[in-house]
């Protein structure tokens, strides 16, 4: 495995073991409440993370491939990408358990291609947008600290449904 592959994958493992602890406690029925003054619930962080992991460490990576209908469908994909809105109304949404299943699934999926990836596909160009580097191994690195900055945002989430603080 390339160094730069194993570096961002521990990072991302990091990021991933860190979300998970701050979701595990929080009861499936609060998964779409939206605490006054607060723009999103924890159905959109969740869910967007996932089509985030697939859009920076998979399609940007390798662009689409045949098994990525089975990681998530587009119309999830469409529901919680940059930009959208979260949809107050649970039956308009995937259940939590449906967002977890898919946020498993791709992380999976990000474990098995990822090791394969070579410095000199990682030295690759990529379009806009980007954060920090425009190359494949930029996307690949800002995955892990796109993670924490909705670990910040379901943090906050935590305290206002009345959640002890992780750390």
């Amino acid at each position: 495995m390339a160094p730069q592959v194993e570096l961002a994958l521990a990072q991302i493992q990091s990021a991933r073991d860190y979300m998970l602890g701050m979701i595990a406690d929080v009861p499936d029925d609060d998964w779409f409440h939206m605490p006054a003054g607060w723009p999103s619930h924890l159905a959109w962080q969740v869910g967007h993370l996932a089509m985030a992991e697939y859009g920076l460490a998979l399609y940007r990576q390798r662009g689409r491939a045949e098994v990525d209908l089975q990681l998530m469908p587009s119309t999830f994909r469409k529901q919680f990408s940059r930009g959208t809105r979260p949809e107050p109304d649970p039956a308009k949404t995937p259940s939590p358990a449906d967002i977890r299943a898919t946020l498993q699934r791709v992380h999976e999926q990000v474990l098995a291609e990822a090791p394969k990836f070579t410095a000199e596909q990682l030295a690759e160009p990529i379009d806009m947008p980007y954060a920090g580097s425009a190359t494949r191994y930029g996307a690949l690195l800002f995955c892990a600290h796109h993670e924490m900055l909705h670990a910040g945002q379901i943090g906050v989430l935590r305290r206002l449904l009345g959640k002890e603080p992780i750390r």
